[in-house]
């Protein structure tokens, strides 16, 4: 560290500057006789654009460009993301230099105690294509509706009536201090996380040394071989916000399991696939956990999907 502070991209929701603030108070701690890092709010495509999915709209890097741009330019030094949003490749130039300690990756379901227990017929607000896959294949009589906005924007949109259900990443609530509004969550075998969900990313320049020092105090090196399998996961799976995937990696001792899915967006098909390999090489599992997935759902899928 010197006498320069670290400058924190992030965007503007409540949740986004709360990481970003997390990880500025870490550094702090980290490094006490530095000086403060300063956050600069980055206003995104998928802030602005709310009205279509992701899909639709151009991806999940719609979350993340403008603030990989200032990254690659050094208008920032890092950019603070959840991991989930971060598109499977990264701009030329830009690492993951950190992850933090994995919150509760498990989904939260507001309006409904379990998929069991939504009303028959329900709408159920989302606009994720995972989440969609996995409730239509228990629940095929719900109606999914499209529910896009930050964490906030869709509790009132749930208030207003414009859903009767909708799900919401429990790390994100944890965040807000508001696990209060879940009332029911889902575990990983009802609903399996989207890989890097709980865990923040921190993106620095590759090659940044000074950077890399400043992060390397904050790196949680589970969280991080975990998120690495599940990208590795997504990568073998050429996974977009097109293609409904899940993954959820954990350690067990030397071991680290990864449970894998693919799924066609109706919930006609599940395709699941869980394996263990060496927590060295996470690469090499998220790869061969992918392979199979994509073996097992056939090409046909990826292409009608492209």
């Amino acid at each position: 560290m010197n006498d320069r502070p670290i400058r924190i991209g992030t965007r503007g929701s409540p949740l986004a500057m709360a990481q970003a603030t997390m990880v500025r108070d870490l550094l702090a701690r980290a490094h006490p006789h530095a000086p403060e890092a300063e956050i600069v709010e980055i206003r995104t495509t998928g802030d602005a654009i709310t009205d279509r999915s992701l899909a639709d709209a151009g991806g999940k890097g719609l979350f993340t460009k403008e603030i990989d741009r200032a990254l690659l330019e050094a208008e920032v030094d890092i950019g603070v993301h959840s991991a989930k949003d971060m598109e499977t490749w990264l701009p030329e130039g830009m690492v993951i230099g950190a992850a933090l300690p994995r919150e509760d990756p498990r989904d939260a379901l507001i309006g409904a105690s379990s998929i069991a227990g939504i009303p028959r017929g329900a709408r159920v607000g989302t606009a994720s294509q995972r989440r969609q896959a996995q409730l239509l294949a228990q629940r095929p009589d719900v109606e999914v509706v499209l529910f896009r906005g930050n964490v906030q924007t869709r509790l009132r949109k749930l208030e207003a009536g414009e859903a009767d259900v909708t799900l919401l990443a429990l790390a994100g609530l944890n965040r807000l201090g508001r696990s209060e509004v879940a009332d029911g969550i889902l575990e990983p075998e009802d609903m399996l996380p989207a890989a890097g969900q709980g865990i923040i990313a921190i993106a620095q320049r590759d090659g940044d040394t000074r950077v890399a020092d400043a992060l390397a105090p904050l790196n949680d090196a589970g969280a991080l071989t975990c998120l690495t399998a599940e990208r590795a996961m997504l990568d073998a799976l050429d996974g977009t916000c097109r293609t409904p995937i899940a993954g959820l990696a954990r350690l067990r001792g030397g071991e680290l399991e990864l449970h894998g899915l693919v799924a066609w967006p109706d919930g006609s098909e599940l395709v699941r696939r869980e394996m263990t390999g060496a927590a060295a090489d996470p690469v090499a599992l998220g790869c061969a956990v992918g392979a199979e997935l994509r073996e097992r759902i056939g090409e046909d899928f990826f292409a009608t999907l492209d």
